[in-house]
């Protein structure tokens, strides 16, 4: 495992223990209660550098390794009585410290973990965030940050040894919700969005996930218990959380719960719901039958649909952002199916729309998203992560609905077929129907 000694290489704003103080302090944990401040203002700032921790009482690599390996429970506050779980494990991996947000099946990885003093830092690098913690007797009290430290922080708790996600039910679920489901989120904005509610139930443990046509919220973990449904999700973006209530006639209603809003739902038990289809939500203007573009690379490369590379050679398109949950399902799959299948003719180009477009942010983000999925393939950088943005820098597109959506190019450069949105991994066999449409495409393609 990695531990800080001699001198900190934590940069400027980052936060040690130096004369008893705690990454996570006790103003901090008073702090974090009214969940209302500025991250700035929940820790203290130590400017200068931290001094050598060699011979910390705190710190023996066996005690660290041994309090912290094993499974965890943590609980975000998101607002005051209002509390999201998630589950994670911490393990070694080589001479690293790393933990897995759990998440039904899924276990995400995240960064290697930083010692210092008696607190850690759990890196969420594909978000910018971390979770920063005190450790004290297989205890985690800390917050959610962004990695700058910008912003307001989320408040969390963490126990070590509980395998449980939402507390043991008391009483017996009212029934088994096991089904597919049509569903309706009232967005605050007023408008209805269609949705398609796919739930597994075993005793009173509950697994699910919604569809859109942007894509899916990924692998959802809960309970029910009596007409009760909780369910949660965590991997190192925002908290998520949904409750509702189950009637006699299996109709459910809830909202999915955020620091900052709740939107409603309602879900119909429907065996045949379903969504448009995916390849005909988004479409080229009326005269045009290709995509044509210019953009840079994080090297200042320029990458374009008129590069010698594509010439005589059918292409995707992923129209995407290393941001956004889905396209890193789509990356999951993308990056080692390129790489089983370009000698074959095909070719790819990622189309990056970002948080931040300068230079050296792009470069981190592409650098790591690209380790983190094996991608071989080019990303260029389209522009600022907004979908007017893509619709201007891609003027051949009438509409554009989502992050990420996929373009079929044939051998002659011409559009063949566009999907909308992602349906990953967590959708069992809508994720199975598409890598069997994606591969069936190519197949056509390289005729």
């Amino acid at each position: 495992m990695r531990l800080h000694r001699k001198k900190s290489i934590l940069p400027p704003l980052c936060f040690v223990a130096v004369s008893g103080i705690s990454l996570v302090t006790a103003q901090t944990e008073h702090t974090l209660a009214l969940n209302k401040q500025p991250v700035e203002q929940l820790v203290p700032v130590i400017k200068n550098q931290a001094p050598d921790l060699v011979g910390h009482p705190m710190i023996t690599t066996k005690t660290v390794i041994g309090e912290l390996t094993g499974n965890w429970r943590g609980v975000f506050t998101l607002k005051p009585g209002v509390d999201a779980p998630f589950n994670f494990i911490i393990r070694e991996e080589g001479s690293a410290l790393k933990a897995f947000l759990v998440n039904g099946e899924e276990r995400f990885p995240t960064g290697d973990i930083r010692i210092v003093g008696d607190s850690i830092v759990i890196p969420l690098p594909l978000f910018d965030n971390e979770l920063a913690f005190k450790v004290e007797d297989n205890v985690l009290t800390g917050v959610l940050r962004r990695q700058d430290l910008r912003g307001t922080a989320t408040p969390v708790k963490a126990k070590k040894g509980m395998l449980y996600r939402f507390n043991e039910a008391s009483s017996s679920p009212i029934m088994d919700i096991s089904g597919i489901y049509d569903v309706i989120f009232q967005n605050s904005n007023g408008k209805e969005e269609k949705a398609v509610g796919i739930f597994k139930q075993k005793n009173g443990i509950v697994t699910a996930t919604f569809l859109r046509i942007t894509g899916d919220s990924r692998f959802l973990e809960g309970v029910i218990e009596d007409n009760t449904i909780r369910l949660s999700s965590f991997i190192g973006s925002s908290p998520v959380l949904y409750e509702g209530k189950v009637d006699a006639n299996g109709r459910i209603q809830g909202a999915n719960i955020s620091t900052r809003s709740s939107i409603p739902f309602t879900a119909v038990p429907n065996a045949e719901a379903s969504l448009p289809d995916a390849y005909s939500l988004t479409r080229l203007k009326e005269g045009n039958d290709r995509l044509v573009f210019n953009f840079k690379d994080a090297d200042g490369n320029i990458v374009s649909s008129e590069d010698q590379k594509f010439k005589g050679k059918p292409f995707i398109i992923t129209i995407g952002g290393t941001w956004c949950p889905n396209c890193m399902d789509e990356a999951a799959f993308l990056g080692p199916w390129y790489k089983a299948n370009r000698d074959r003719g095909i070719e790819i180009i990622g189309l990056q729309y970002e948080r931040q477009t300068d230079s050296t942010f792009v470069k981190k983000v592409f650098d790591r998203f690209r380790k983190h999925y094996g991608i071989e393939y080019p990303l260029a950088l389209g522009g600022i992560a907004d979908k007017q943005v893509v619709l201007t820098s891609l003027p051949q597109l009438e509409q554009f609905l989502s992050f990420p959506t996929t373009i079929f190019v044939d051998k002659n450069g011409k559009v063949k077929k566009i999907h909308t949105g992602f349906s990953g991994p967590a959708t069992g066999k809508h994720y199975t129907a598409f890598i069997n449409d994606f591969n069936a495409e190519v197949d056509a393609l390289l005729k």
